[in-house]
């Protein structure tokens, strides 16, 4: 049986897709966003993390740990030296100490989409495989969304799209709905602040739109990074000229990820940054309705 590594399976999600939708988060993503919200999906091995607010600092992982890497509150860690060996995640009595990324059959994960299966038919919802980049995980979701459709079960990805476009194209045919990430067009500061360059990005972008009717563009709104008129303009501009595009989603900013990357004990790039106001959430809205684009803000 395929199995994979999955971070989080969200239930009741009214984002990532058209009704109810149990969103399945795999592990592993090509890019280092600045904010990134979800640092537990970056890396594509499984993780132990401390929660600090739960961390009693008793030291009972120190005292089971073999490698001797375990510290109170998890501060100063070598987690080069850690082997994931899990001795302090069963040992910590208040659940401070966390697997990221749990190992799951196909099996595994179709029985926990079932447990929505009636808020997903009352609602025309489904699945949606998001991340990390859940294409890095291809064979896993691949086996998961032939698994879905055999089922009955309306499936959407999630992608940033920095992937093989053989792959993309093989996902997309097995999908009901792609959710496509455009982060930014101008191609210095996408690689800047993403680590990445664009350009494989927008042309799978062209490719998918091409080979797909259902499109979804979702376009996060970072303050000082993208949200500059020009950008948005030019985003909104370049989202018109592909005839698949249903709906834009703007995603407003926003700071889940600041204590999210202190349990990894990594430093968080945009530590002052703001959400959007209404005002100017607004005025990006307006860019992409110009140019005849159906808005959504979230989802």
């Amino acid at each position: 049986m395929v199995s994979g590594l999955v971070t989080n399976i969200q239930r009741y999600s009214l984002q990532d897709g058209p009704g109810i939708r149990t969103t399945v988060f795999l592990k592993g993503c090509p890019l280092d966003c600045w904010w990134c919200h979800n640092p537990e999906g970056l890396t594509p091995e499984q993780e132990v993390i401390t929660v600090e607010s739960r961390c009693l600092r008793c030291g009972e992982c120190v005292i089971v740990c073999p490698q001797e890497v375990a510290r109170k509150g998890g501060e100063n860690e070598d987690r080069a030296v850690c082997t994931r060996c899990g001795a302090c995640v069963r040992a910590c009595p208040t659940g401070a100490r966390q697997f990221a990324g749990l190992k799951m059959t196909v099996d595994d994960v179709v029985q926990e989409i079932f447990k929505d299966s009636i808020f997903h038919d009352d609602s025309s919802g489904g699945v949606t495989f998001s991340g990390g980049e859940p294409l890095l995980q291809n064979e896993f979701l691949l086996a998961l969304l032939r698994a879905c459709r055999q089922s009955g079960i309306h499936t959407a990805v999630d992608t940033c799209g920095f992937v093989k476009k053989s792959t993309l194209l093989e996902v997309a045919a097995l999908a009901d709905l792609i959710l496509f990430d455009l982060k930014m067009l101008d191609e210095a500061r996408h690689r800047k602040f993403t680590g990445v360059s664009n350009a494989v990005i927008l042309q799978n972008l062209r490719e998918v739109c091409a080979k797909h009717e259902n499109v979804w563009l979702r376009v996060p709104l970072i303050p000082g990074i993208n949200d500059a008129l020009e950008e948005l303009r030019a985003m909104a501009q370049f989202a018109a000229s592909l005839l698949s595009i249903r709906q834009v989603n703007l995603l407003p900013y926003h700071r889940t990820g600041v204590q999210k990357f202190k349990r990894f004990h990594r430093d968080y790039r945009l530590p002052d940054a703001m959400p959007p106001s209404a005002a100017e959430v607004q005025a990006a809205i307006e860019v992409f309705a110009a140019r005849g684009l159906h808005v959504k803000v979230g989802g």
